[in-house]
């Protein structure tokens, strides 16, 4: 009877090994033009847990996000962070964006922000490089969708290659 619990043992402890979750790194932004605002909008989706963790490594603040505790930093180092780390270049030119807003969905943060006075037509290309969270997490992987016109393409961003570029014309 030890003899068949010892092998049992064995073989089930491998096999728990496996069924432990794995966390995925991943965030999800969209581009698209607006023609009512005559502006880029853009949306990202990262995870809370993983944001609040890149503000307390990267500037030492306890962010508690979704919460009503929320440090009242957040919304200024969210801004600092995204000028660093996420750029958009219209016809081979840097643009500057506003960063609008958040909102909590569940454990996601909804991050919203816009590139005002832009002539649609005026568009040949359009590149997105962005490296939210990847000096987090080597794992990171940011989605991006375009959808400008009747024109959509989407890219899967990582580490070693962080942009992508829609060519309108």
């Amino acid at each position: 009877m030890q003899l068949i619990k010892k092998t049992f043992l064995i073989l089930l402890i491998p096999l728990l090994a496996f069924t432990v979750a794995h966390k995925f790194y991943i965030s999800v932004t969209s581009v698209e033009y607006s023609d009512k605002d005559r502006a880029l909008q853009i949306t990202t989706r990262v995870f809370i847990d993983d944001f609040e963790k890149m503000l307390q490594e990267r500037y030492g603040i306890q962010g508690n996000l979704a919460t009503k505790d929320e440090s009242p930093q957040v919304n200024e180092f969210i801004g600092k962070y995204l000028k660093a780390k996420f750029s958009l270049e219209v016809n081979g030119q840097n643009v500057s964006y506003d960063v609008l807003g958040k909102k909590y969905d569940n454990d996601i943060m909804i991050l919203y922000l816009e590139v005002p006075k832009i002539d649609f037509n005026s568009i040949s290309t359009i590149s997105v490089q962005n490296e939210v969270l990847m000096d987090m997490f080597m794992e990171q992987k940011n989605v991006v969708h375009f959808k400008l016109g009747n024109q959509k393409k989407s890219f899967v961003l990582i580490r070693e290659n962080n942009k992508g570029m829609l060519n309108l014309k």
